[in-house]
């Protein structure tokens, strides 16, 4: 008797700030890997096949991405995991200099300063 077939995994390999397609909204997206191999005796022997697709995490919605696309994803999200002080700082008086700085107004309407 011999028992094979095949097993698939899911590997999540970034998360990158995108705008989504489907949405609209600026938010997180994973950067998933799917991978399908075959199995002997229920032991993974070697991959069939690898996809990898985006998920937004404001929707649900996936799309899918070609494998030429994957490392320059993977290097837009190191760039984002090193953090404020790896971006470069605007310059004093950039767009937004001529505008007073005010503060947000409260969701209550009511509420009193």
């Amino acid at each position: 008797m011999l028992i094979w077939g095949w097993q698939k995994r899911i590997h999540t390999l970034a998360m990158i700030t995108l705008i989504c397609g489907r949405c609209g909204n600026p938010a997180a997206h994973a950067l998933r890997k799917l991978v399908t191999k075959f199995t002997l005796f229920f032991i993974p022997l070697f991959p069939l096949s690898t996809k990898h697709h985006l998920e937004c995490t404001w929707c649900g919605a996936s799309s899918p991405v070609a494998g030429p696309q994957v490392p320059d994803l993977l290097a837009r999200a190191n760039a984002e995991s090193m953090g404020p002080a790896q971006y470069q700082q605007p310059a004093a008086g950039g767009p937004n200099a001529q505008w007073p700085q005010q503060s947000a107004p409260h969701p209550n309407p009511n509420w009193q300063r």
